[in-house]
């Protein structure tokens, strides 16, 4: 039996307006949908949800055609860059938005935990916003008190109860809205990035639960995270969203590796001749990328690498900077290494080069991808991730990250 079933579902924006700028316009989109019952004329003209690009038309969809059966009790994963149309499918089966075109069908109650605190009155106290969050997703009051200990309990948030919600850290409001979601007599579960605000305690608790309450095919969740390792632990299914599109639909792991190496090309030197095909933006394009062997002809353990990075800043007077980022292929994150180009708030505009040099014995063999971000002011991210996969090689050698090390045990009876 299916849970949620999305047919042909897609979800048309305006950038930068909310109508279509003119009154004469809206009447005329008005007559020809409602009236006439023909397709809408400005469904026609949107282009692919790519951010990093500027594009050539103000509609942008940011989901196109989406079609997939979730099974009940099934926990399915949902993955993707960001501005992939996640969050915007995840509102859709919610309904926080209707879709432009295509239908949803959920067979059971929804629970939504699709931003901190929503639904959180600030003045209210904690013990009456379960209440009024339990009533939002459809609660009656006598059934929220029956579980209200065993929420508060999970929350780790008992102290503060009785305290207005607006003195509470982010943390505290995530730990308090999952209690609420996780407790209440709901069928399929909606989670979206929240456990990553969360410390690790809570988060082995929350995963544990959605783990507890999907068993035995009691309850459907659709999780959302940028975090890999949640996803294999707790998902049986992954779907990987690209650009509004399904890129994937199987197996968690296949649909793991499809992510973190989704735009990653392995041992091969990026060049752009033509900037206006480069991977970039308004603020920066990329002319060359490349990982190469610091000696020979490819990469080992003893041999080190180093990533060479070539590309035109468009903006003056901000501060620049250049973050490396290093995942495995389970997309844990080995080590990261930033540059600032321009430590006095003066980058200029024109080519930049950067070479990261990595020392050799540093990392294990294996295959590895590397993140690159820029960013203004060391904080704010203009341009990323752009990545790049490479393998290190050496047979039996081991680096300081990933070293064998020696371990001596004993064992005496008695």
């Amino acid at each position: 039996m299916n849970a949620i079933e999305f047919e042909n579902i897609s979800k048309q924006y305006r950038l930068g307006l909310v109508s279509t700028r003119s009154l004469r316009h809206d009447l005329n989109r008005l007559w020809v949908t409602k009236v006439l019952g023909r397709e809408d004329p400005y469904l026609k003209i949107g282009e692919r949800n790519d951010r990093t690009v500027k594009g050539g038309s103000d509609y942008v969809w940011a989901l196109k055609d989406v079609t997939f059966n979730v099974k009940q009790g099934e926990v399915v994963g949902i993955i993707g860059r960001n501005g992939a149309g996640k969050s915007t499918l995840l509102k859709i089966l919610s309904r926080v938005t209707g879709p432009t075109t295509g239908v949803v069908r959920a067979n059971g109650r929804i629970g939504s935990l699709l931003e901190v605190g929503t639904g959180f009155h600030p003045e209210m106290t904690g013990r009456e916003n379960i209440f009024l969050n339990g009533a939002i997703l459809g609660m009656t009051k006598s059934e929220i008190s029956l579980r209200l200990d065993e929420i508060i309990d999970f929350s780790g948030c008992e102290r503060y109860i009785d305290t207005p919600v607006k003195r509470y850290s982010t943390g505290m409001l995530v730990r308090l809205g999952f209690a609420v979601a996780a407790h209440l007599d709901t069928d399929i579960l909606v989670v979206d990035e929240v456990l990553a605000v969360g410390d690790s305690e809570f988060q082995k608790k929350a995963i544990g639960r959605i783990r507890n309450v999907s068993s035995g095919g009691r309850r459907t969740v659709l999780f959302v995270s940028h975090n890999m390792a949640s996803v294999r632990r707790l998902c049986t299914r992954g779907i990987v969203l690209d650009e509004g599109c399904i890129d994937y639909d199987g197996d968690v792991e296949t649909a793991i590796e499809r992510y973190s190496g989704g735009n990653a090309v392995n041992m091969k030197s990026l060049s752009f001749d033509d900037l206006a095909n480069a991977p970039g933006n308004d603020f920066v394009k990329i002319r060359k990328l490349e990982i190469r062997p610091a000696a020979g002809n490819k990469i080992t353990v003893d041999s080190g690498f180093d990533v060479e990075l070539v590309f035109q800043n468009y903006r003056k007077n901000e501060a620049l900077d250049v973050l490396f980022r290093f995942f495995t292929r389970e997309d844990l994150l080995i080590f990261e290494q930033s540059k600032v180009l321009s430590p006095d708030k003066n980058s200029q505009i024109g080519e930049y080069k950067v070479v990261l040099h990595v020392p050799s014995n540093f990392l294990n063999n294996g295959t590895y991808i590397m993140k690159l971000f820029f960013r203004e002011s060391a904080k704010y991210i203009v341009f990323g991730p752009y990545s790049i996969g490479f393998e290190i090689d050496n047979g039996n050698k081991h680096g300081i990250i990933g070293s064998e090390f020696e371990v001596e045990s004993s064992f005496s009876e008695g």
